[in-house]
């Protein structure tokens, strides 16, 4: 990997007539920006390095696509960067070198991109939404034989949302009738004392 690599230069030789001088003009402008910019193919691509990926860019049939690789995290005080609209790349389809921002605009997110790359800052990992809880259901025969014994109806009614899910799928696993009969009797005798289902490992 050097600052400017012969597959890029490959790349670029074997892109549609339309896509070439868009590719060479972006190229200009990140090397222009930088002389810590280096080049490399990845994925099928070439990408603009620094420390990490700082932007790359690639030609279709019909568009090119040109985009940074952490683009939100970018000062954009002009809304020049489309993040999360679908669009190929940070600036949507690029048909023409009249499609881009100016070449100012592109050499300051590249050095905006380099040092956030120098001090090693990374996206933030998404939060995960929380697993959507599924309702509870209490079949009919434990929930008459819990009426018929308040004591441990009270406690499981108190239960958390997981110790009631413990015991129900206990008993609704069970693979006999007599095995389902046993184990709600235990659940009832267990309850009645206060306890959660594994509460011998807690």
């Amino acid at each position: 990997m050097g600052q400017y690599d012969a597959q890029v230069d490959a790349y670029i030789e074997k892109s549609a007539a339309f896509a070439k001088p868009i590719l060479n003009h972006i190229r200009e402008i990140v090397h222009a920006a930088s002389p810590l910019i280096t080049e490399s193919i990845k994925w099928g691509m070439p990408f603009f390095e620094y420390k990490g990926p700082v932007c790359q860019m690639a030609a279709f049939k019909e568009h090119c696509a040109f985009g940074f690789w952490k683009a939100s995290l970018l000062n954009d005080p002009h809304g020049l960067l489309k993040i999360g609209d679908g669009a190929a790349g940070s600036f949507g389809r690029v048909e023409t070198i009249d499609d881009l921002p100016t070449p100012d605009a592109i050499k300051h997110f590249v050095l905006l991109a380099i040092e956030n790359n120098d001090r090693g800052i990374k996206i933030p990992a998404a939060k995960k939404a929380p697993a959507e809880k599924k309702e509870l259901v209490t079949p009919d025969y434990f929930e008459a034989l819990l009426n018929d014994n308040p004591k441990a109806k009270e406690v499981f009614d108190k239960f958390s949302y997981s110790h009631k899910k413990e015991y129900l799928e206990w008993i609704i696993d069970a693979k006999t009738d007599a095995t389902r009969q046993k184990r709600m009797q235990q659940a009832i005798e267990m309850m009645e004392e206060g306890k959660s289902r594994n509460w011998k490992y807690q």
